[in-house]
């Protein structure tokens, strides 16, 4: 629908505008609401007019209608899709267009999903079942894990968070270990108790949708930073801390998901010192890779009092155990504690238990390097397939980031896979800001099915498609 071809419509804008006294953004949010509401618009999720012809229509600003579909998007009544505009509300519309954040079981069973990873299952069933049943035997323990934890967590679990962080160039103390339930509760905490509403934090162009999802629901906003093969740009980041008023960085310096760059120390360090200069507090988060790269040092080692580093068991023992460590200075914790005793009031003391069995016993290495090789051996498997296509990987990610080849989009390109019951994800869902979004795809080998042929043909759907568009 065009503005022009309801002049109903337009009236009624114009009066919400001019009827009341207030803000005429809200105003204006207010009268298209009622317009939807009415069915003025399209109710199948049909589009709204683009900024200029409303602004045009109505005799005001496109920063008004902008603030206005801004609005309305709080409200749950309109979506914005990246690049492609504003569209009304429906349950249908919501699934095709808000896929930054989704339950990883809520997609149908018919389809092969790979586009989430996820950790390959592995023997951990036989693993947990012994865990368990040591913790079972230990009368102390089970005492308790019958009571209270601390909000920071007992110190065994604290202490085996410290074991799980290790690295050769990291060696973190125990005492600033924070246990939570899983990487995206201690991100929650991060945010919570480091910024506020109305805060600015910059992180990549393409960043984890789970922060993309966070940080609206918290009214914090994201700015975006250019990046290349090493990650985020230093230059980018000062220039954005100079034109901005910057509280903090988020960002994925091993392994970024979903570009596969990974930041070396000189570049580390450097976004370090311009942390510092500006007076960021620093999210670091590696709960997204398999394993720690041992030759790298984390941000936090150089910049030891203005970052937070968020981890998980999650992507290498076990998605069902929900447990997650928050590494942070003294000055910090209070802040963070109190985040975790609003959010959940302690980590689930048996999970972390179990974790600890796992970590203190040498038995989570063990499930790693399983994790590992399985990912490895995967790879490997389906990576001919791809030879004639651009696409970057790297050894402890269990994705593939596709280079989609002009003319054409990667929402084309996923829609298409899904004629073949193949569920891929786009740049779109990783998207920071509406200007830049890459024409890429992530596929990854981390599914719950075992079927290696089932693996193939999804990758040879990718190939082929792929380079019969590029054809």
């Amino acid at each position: 629908m065009t503005v022009k071809e309801n002049i109903d419509t337009v009236s009624m804008l114009r009066n919400a505008i001019q009827s009341k006294k207030g803000k005429r953004y809200k105003l204006l949010a207010d009268g298209l609401a009622q317009a939807i509401k009415e069915n003025r618009f399209d109710p199948s999720g049909g589009k709204l007019p683009p900024h200029r012809v409303l602004a045009d229509a109505l005799h005001v600003t496109t920063g008004t209608v902008g603030k206005a579909y801004n609005e309305l998007e709080k409200m749950g009544v309109v979506v914005a899709r990246v690049g492609a505009g504003t569209y009304v509300t429906t349950k249908e519309q919501i699934a095709k267009t808000e896929t930054h954040f989704k339950h990883v079981a809520e997609e149908p069973t018919d389809y092969f999903d790979i586009s989430r990873n996820i950790n390959i299952p592995k023997p951990e069933q036989q693993i947990a079942a012994s865990g368990l049943l040591d913790i079972a035997g230990d009368f102390d323990a089970l005492a308790a894990l019958d009571l209270y934890a601390p909000d920071k967590g007992a110190e065994k679990h604290r202490r085996a968070g410290a074991s799980w962080l290790e690295t050769t160039m990291f060696k973190p103390q125990w005492q600033n270990v924070m246990c939570t339930n899983g990487g995206q509760h201690g991100l929650l905490c991060a945010l919570l108790g480091l910024f506020k509403s109305g805060d600015t934090i910059a992180t990549e162009q393409l960043s984890y949708p789970g922060i993309i999802s966070l940080a609206k629901m918290l009214g914090i906003k994201l700015l975006p930073i250019g990046m290349d093969r090493k990650g985020l740009l230093p230059d980018s980041l000062d220039d954005i801390c100079k034109t901005h008023k910057v509280a903090g960085l988020y960002c994925m310096p091993s392994a970024h998901n979903p570009t596969n760059a990974h930041m070396p120390n000189s570049r580390r360090k450097e976004v370090s010192e311009l942390c510092k200069k500006h007076n960021l507090l620093v999210i670091e988060d590696v709960s997204h890779v398999v394993s720690t790269d041992h030759n790298v040092k984390p941000l936090i080692e150089y910049s030891h009092d203005n970052t937070v580093m968020i981890s998980s068991t999650g992507k290498a023992l076990s998605a069902g155990l929900r447990v997650g460590y928050l590494y942070a200075p003294p000055q910090l914790q209070t802040r963070l504690a109190n985040s975790i005793r609003s959010t959940c009031w302690m980590a689930t003391p048996l999970t972390h238990e179990l974790a600890a069995v796992w970590i203190n016993s040498g038995k989570a290495w063990q499930l790693i390097e399983t994790q590992l090789r399985e990912m490895q051996r995967r790879i490997n498997m389906v990576e001919p397939l791809l030879d004639e296509l651009e696409y970057y990987t790297h050894p402890v990610s269990p994705h593939f980031w596709i280079d989609v080849p002009e003319p054409w989009r990667a929402s084309e390109i996923e829609s298409e896979l899904r004629q073949h019951d193949v569920l891929v994800s786009t740049a779109e869902q990783f998207t920071v800001g509406r200007k830049y979004t890459p024409q890429f795809i992530r596929a990854s080998v981390s599914t719950l099915i075992r079927d290696d042929e089932r693996l193939m043909e999804a990758f040879r759907a990718i190939a082929e498609t792929l380079k019969h568009e590029a054809s």
